[in-house]
């Protein structure tokens, strides 16, 4: 499946697993470099020591490309950033803020550097800044979202018809079908998330894979939206914030709602009551854990035969 994006980042197949909090560690990124697709290590859930070991042990484990995830609000971004000219990362994706901040920075240093926006006017922004590619990234998607709610299957063709460089669809996708239709609607390449938390090597809980595995169309919701939008499973939490917003709360009294290392305790620790459990719209789809590496092959597998029915039409 040669095309812009296997070419910029040396890979088989155009698959990129995202960068996800508490599930992406150097176990998963490492599998999916090793069979075709980039594997990126999540650095949002990582203190700069803890990515360091993660970045040295990925390179033990492949010999492939894969890349790093930085969200540009992490309060550690300098110490972030050395620790990946130091170790040699050579693909970044950024997120969660001014794509110029580190761009050039990082192009300096021999990085190919792709920014995560969820709307055309960040997509234009991105391209002026000088990235390599985009990642467009539809309110399908699990985690922090965009607040205009655009879904993936509008924002691809918006933003394909006003960018020049490569754009990486996400959103929304965990199948060989769902790869080929937003291929279709101009996309270079996917970036799957919700599939490979239900893998092996993801680090998040046993109990989150399995709830996502057990999910049903209807189960997630965007909300927290005065804070940063926030998809995740409806659970104890999510009936509390819902409550909360019967009150019309402040700002400071969903803060307070939300507390500190909500993500951790659900995602990584597995409490399925109290913590936050992020992930996409897709996961009324995945119905089972399984190796990376297995992954992938069913979705080459399905963008192959869903594209030969589609020629005969």
């Amino acid at each position: 499946m040669p095309n812009r994006i296997t070419q910029l980042f040396n890979i088989k197949y155009p698959i990129i697993q995202a960068g996800m909090i508490w599930a992406s560690g150097w176990k998963l990124a490492s599998a999916v470099s090793n069979h075709g697709g980039l594997g990126i290590i999540g650095a949002g859930s990582m203190y700069p020591e803890i990515l360091k070991e993660h970045i040295q042990k990925c390179k033990k484990a492949t010999t492939f490309p894969f890349a790093v995830n930085v969200p540009m609000l992490y309060p550690d971004i300098d110490k972030i950033m050395e620790i990946i000219f130091e170790e040699g990362v050579k693909i970044v994706f950024t997120s969660a803020g001014n794509p110029k901040t580190w761009t050039k920075h990082l192009q300096e240093h021999g990085i190919v550097v792709v920014h995560v926006v969820s709307s055309v006017k960040f997509a234009l922004k991105s391209q002026e800044a000088g990235v390599d590619a985009v990642v467009a990234e539809g309110f399908e998607a699990g985690g922090h979202n965009g607040r205009d709610e655009t879904t993936t299957f509008t924002l691809i063709p918006m933003v394909k018809e006003q960018i020049e460089i490569p754009l990486i669809a996400a959103g929304g996708i965990a199948t060989g079908r769902g790869m080929l239709a937003a291929m279709v609607l101009g996309a270079d390449a996917v970036q799957i998330g919700s599939r490979f938390v239900a893998s092996n090597e993801a680090s998040s809980h046993k109990n989150f894979k399995e709830r996502v595995v057990e999910a049903k169309e209807g189960d997630t919701q965007l909300t927290l939206k005065e804070l940063a939008p926030v998809r995740l499973l409806k659970n104890k939490f999510y009936n509390d914030v819902q409550s909360l917003y019967h009150t019309a709360p402040t700002k400071e009294e969903l803060i307070t709602l939300l507390g500190r290392a909500r993500a951790k305790k659900g995602m990584f620790e597995g409490d399925l009551e109290e913590g936050e459990l992020e992930i996409g719209q897709i996961a009324g789809l995945i119905h089972d854990i399984k190796p990376a590496a297995q992954i992938i092959q069913e979705i080459v597998r399905e963008f192959e035969t869903a594209k030969k029915e589609v020629s005969n039409y």
